[in-house]
């Protein structure tokens, strides 16, 4: 089945959608209009939970406080709707912006009890404020007027709340095939490789997090002047539950999943209400106890929500939507490469202590433009403390590294890769569930500059050309051209590898710094993976690799630097690190 049928599928919902009204009675246009309002604040958590990873309990918080900022403005200044909307965007803003910084750094899972505190706070405040009806709430909120025409009735609204999602939706997928999206997809492969391409998780959370809420604070808007009252107990902790559990059931990883599951949500709980009385008294105990069973089975049948369970089936019959290939794009803006045999890296008495363990002992080397050097030793001999020392993935206990002429002793590893270090890792760092078109592209994230509001108006097309053209030529250089479209999670070990080196190669690195690159791969891998590196040598490429295969090694690099016990055993060429009797006896088992 064609990826393109989706298109077609998407269409037919959006004519049913326009016809709707027509079709529905008022009961039935007021339950879409709660499921497209459930959807926008279920569309933020795909978003912030699905593609971020940050569970969040207290997304009804934020609904809330768009609700009554817009409420109190309206009512007590008797403005427009309209001028409401800017107003509790910017409120709800600021409130995720706070409470994002003082929470987002918060690890394992300290972070979703940390949604939850202030998903009962925010409640609790706006129930005791004289000015917003203290637990009344507000009243006689003013409809939402287009042209002096009053959407007053919930066939009118229907049409707003239903845009309001449309746009939201296109916003997001466009925003997830960008560069800051690549970005965002990324946020679950851990902060050590959004570093490494010189992205910064921290930043890039925190920017969804406001996001997700700006999703909530348009629900809450559309709330406020759909139903034209407000009162805490719709934005409490319960509220936020069953907004995840939207997200949850129709899919975190996918956007059609939040209104899939907002709809389920909503229509069930309207028949759980006609239906439980019938059975008992206690509908509303019931109620939570069927949703939690609900819950738990969706746990052990379908982890992945609705569109997970689809796509699992149906996804070998799918064909993906190919980004267009332009051949006259323009290429990507070069850095200035140092002279070959100038110095562009220097160790001096690197030195990195944890605790009362010495792991680098006083190690000092350099590396020169248009060389491969080596770093080799036998197990724990310190090569990848090294190795995180020069790339800024770890910080020294004393001594220094310079690079181009810069003290990057103490930058951090995205400041790094800035000045033009890129690197692979020892595990390969790659994102399973992303093309290796989009893999690889994700290291051009510092050559470019699109924001995430350019993104989602898709206003960086042309710059997303020139990375796809950059992203194509790096994966022709390392022989995976015409593949662009697999997933990465489905290539070998010595094939990710590669692809780990084409992403690196995309940032145009002054140096190329890799780590075991030959690590799990088998003899012919090994002899691509060798040629490869010459032939990026003899196009002007400096590399520092570190490895633990000697034979590997000896075949490839000019000149060697060996670690012994976290200290410098000697430095020389090939033949002169193999002739030696401390090499011999540390590394050979005493022979030659």
């Amino acid at each position: 089945m064609n990826a393109s049928i989706f298109r077609k599928l998407g269409v037919v919902a959006a004519v049913l959608l326009a016809l709707a009204p027509l079709l529905l009675g008022g009961f039935g246009i007021g339950l879409m209009n709660d499921i497209g309002i459930g959807a926008l604040v279920a569309l933020g958590l795909v978003m912030l939970t699905g593609i971020g990873g940050v569970t969040s309990f207290g997304q009804a918080a934020f609904v809330g406080i768009a609700a009554y900022s817009t409420a109190w403005l309206t009512t007590t200044w008797h403005v427009s709707a309209w001028l409401g909307l800017p107003f509790a965007l910017v409120l709800t803003a600021l409130a995720a912006l706070l409470i994002g910084m003082l929470t987002l750094r918060l690890g394992s899972h300290f972070l979703p009890i940390s949604t939850i505190a202030w998903g009962l706070s925010v409640p609790l405040v706006l129930s005791n404020i004289e000015a917003l009806g203290l637990h009344t709430g507000i009243t006689n909120i003013a409809p939402v007027r287009i042209a002096g025409w009053s959407l007053q009735d919930g066939g009118a609204m229907y049409y707003l709340i239903w845009a309001c999602v449309g746009l939201a939706c296109w916003f997001c997928r466009n925003l997830l095939q960008s560069r800051q999206g690549r970005a965002l997809r990324s946020l679950r492969g851990g902060s050590a490789l959004l570093s490494s391409v010189g992205a910064d998780a921290y930043r890039l959370r925190l920017q969804l997090f406001v996001f997700a809420a700006l999703l909530s604070a348009l629900a809450g808007w559309l709330y406020a002047h759909n139903n034209r009252y407000v009162s805490p107990s719709p934005f409490d902790v319960h509220a936020s539950i069953e907004f995840l559990l939207m997200a949850v059931m129709g899919g975190l990883g996918q956007l059609p999943g939040a209104l899939i599951g907002a709809g389920i949500v909503i229509l069930l709980k309207n028949s759980l209400q006609d239906v439980l009385p019938l059975i008992s008294e206690r509908g509303g105990q019931l109620e939570v106890i069927v949703f939690s069973l609900l819950f738990l089975l969706l746990l052990h049948r379908a982890r992945a929500g609705f569109c997970g369970f689809v796509l699992r089936h149906m996804g070998s019959r799918l064909k993906p939507i190919l980004p267009p290939q332009i051949a006259v794009a323009q290429p990507l803006a070069m850095r200035q490469q140092p002279l070959a045999g100038s110095k562009i890296l220097s160790v001096q008495g690197a030195v990195k202590r944890f605790g009362g363990l010495v792991a680098v002992n006083q190690v000092s080397f350099d590396v020169s433009a248009g060389e491969i050097v080596g770093l080799i030793g036998p197990n724990g001999a310190g090569k990848s403390t090294m190795f995180n020392l020069v790339t800024g993935a770890a910080s020294l206990t004393h001594g220094s590294v310079h690079f181009l002429g810069t003290d990057v002793t103490k930058l951090s590893q995205r400041a790094v890769a800035r000045l033009g270090m890129a690197r692979t890792f020892q595990h390969v760092k790659l994102r399973p569930q992303m093309t290796l078109l989009d893999n690889v592209a994700l290291g051009a994230h510092l050559r470019t500059r699109a924001g995430l509001l350019a993104a989602g108006l898709r206003l960086d097309r042309a710059e997303e050309a020139r990375i796809f053209h950059e992203a194509r030529v790096q994966l022709a250089r390392i022989g995976l051209q015409g593949r662009e479209h697999e997933l990465a999670g489905a290539l070998p070990l010595g094939t990710q590898r590669m692809l780990e080196i084409a992403r690196a190669l995309v940032a145009d690195p002054v140096l190329l710094v890799l780590d075991e690159p030959a690590a799990g791969l088998r003899h012919a891998e090994k002899q691509a993976l060798g040629e490869l590196l010459r032939q990026l040598r003899r196009q002007g490429v400096t590399i520092l690799i570190v490895e633990h295969d000697m034979d590997f090694v000896m075949k490839l690099v000019d000149r060697l630097v060996v670690m012994n016990f976290g200290s410098k055993l000697m430095e020389g060429n090939p033949a002169a690190v193999r002739r030696d009797p401390q090499v011999q006896a540390a590394y050979l088992g005493g022979t030659a």
